[in-house]
């Protein structure tokens, strides 16, 4: 029997916690500030920041996550009529943005395995507990899908944004290699941040 191949990256997917428990949808409204200046797409980190709000985070050291956006909905300034979106376009104005955002401090997401940019990687059982870098690749602005992915390369390194729990056998290569990856935030979740924002 083949397995399914993953041709490129697609992002952060919720699939279920920690606990093994799957991820049945929930989401919590965050607003994003009129004429933020950044596209955020469906499967992208995004971080808190001052004045309530959420901006795409990086995948880096650096990262302070909120969660993962998953669409948002807004007042199209050009049309007036609410509009749902599964990313948000840049520059957008409009005072009622308000992003889709798994929240969740212990939920494992699905991503692709690159060795750099979009082209695929893959991982072993032995990296199975280690931490993982991100890769911020831009998302598509047609299917409004994020691309972001891990790095094939583990290590110990506390700096590293994801921490591999388990390995998605279904779309195991034909080497024998893991090209997709259940993944947890090694980053410091912004609610598990003791000193706030």
């Amino acid at each position: 029997m083949a397995y399914p191949t993953i041709e490129a990256p697609y992002g952060l997917v919720p699939v279920k916690l920690l606990s093994g428990v799957p991820f049945v949808g929930l989401t919590r409204h965050y607003s994003i500030a009129s004429n933020y200046g950044t596209n955020i797409f469906n499967g992208d980190a995004v971080k808190l920041v001052t004045g309530g709000t959420v901006e795409r985070d990086t995948a880096g050291a650096a990262m302070t996550p909120i969660g993962v956006f998953l669409g948002c909905t807004f007042t199209d300034p050009s049309t007036q009529q609410v509009t749902f979106r599964q990313s948000y376009p840049a520059n957008t104005v409009a005072s009622d943005i308000q992003a889709y955002v798994a929240d969740g401090t212990d939920i494992l997401f699905k991503v692709a395995v690159v060795s750099s940019g979009v082209v695929m990687g893959d991982l072993a059982v032995t990296d199975i507990g280690a931490n993982v870098a991100g890769v911020n690749n831009a998302g598509s602005t047609i299917t409004g899908n994020s691309k972001i992915a891990i790095l094939d390369t583990s290590a110990t390194t506390n700096t590293l944004p994801f921490r591999i729990v388990d390995l998605v056998e279904e779309t195991k290569n034909s080497s024998g290699g893991f090209t997709e990856a259940y993944v947890k935030w090694n980053a410091g979740h912004a609610f598990n941040n003791l000193t706030g924002i």
